[in-house]
């Protein structure tokens, strides 16, 4: 009996982590059919029960402003492809996520947090999470950043919206909230979990 029970526990232990396997891919084997912008931060394949798929993530870094007449602004842009594998050689953009500053006088940031992504199935139905985290802000002081959470299931996005936490004094902070988008608000409490645990490991800001 006791062995039976020891059994069903490594199974229910197996499912409530399952996770999508994950390849990493370099940039000399992206297909070349596959195009982006910006430097690439992360690129994977992955395979979960509607097919095979390939994630990209890139940032520009910063960049002269266009079309300003101030010598000093900068511009600075995060991307996110996501790209179904249809066939040999046949690929389908079915996502991608932008967000950019443009004309900043100031200190530039649009980047994605290191080691925050993630391609995850935590609600166990086969169909993976592909997470982006970043922060974007133009600041000459010391004020939080802009911080976001991506999430796409198939062709479903989820979003958290709000600032990193900066420290000030010894015990004065400012910063760190952030609310749900309906679609987080509607989805598996798994989901808004996740959520908050990765808000709550990078919400600190560092210069």
């Amino acid at each position: 009996m006791k062995r039976y029970v020891l059994i069903a526990l490594l199974i229910i232990t197996q499912a409530s982590f399952a996770q999508i396997k994950v390849i990493k891919l370099n940039k000399t084997e992206i297909p070349k059919s596959i195009t982006y912008k910006g430097h690439i931060i992360d690129a994977v394949k992955y395979t979960d029960k509607t097919g095979d798929h390939i994630v990209i993530t890139t940032e520009t870094g910063e960049t002269k402003a266009k079309n300003s007449g101030n010598s000093d602004g900068r511009d600075a842009a995060l991307y996110a492809y996501h790209y179904n594998i249809t066939g040999t050689d046949q690929f389908k953009l079915s996502w991608q996520t932008y967000d950019f500053l443009a004309d900043c006088p100031f200190d530039i940031t649009a980047n994605y947090v290191p080691g925050t992504f993630t391609v995850t199935d935590v609600d166990n139905n086969g169909i993976a999470e592909v997470w982006l985290v970043y922060r974007t802000v133009c600041r000459s002081d010391v004020s939080p950043c802009d911080m976001k959470i991506i999430m796409h299931e198939g062709d479903k996005k989820y979003a958290a919206r709000g600032t990193n936490k900066v420290k000030l004094s010894e015990k004065e902070y400012i910063g760190g909230t952030y609310t749900f988008d309906a679609a987080f608000k509607a989805a598996p409490v798994a989901f808004r979990k996740y959520a908050a645990d990765t808000w709550k490991k990078n919400i600190m800001d560092t210069f």
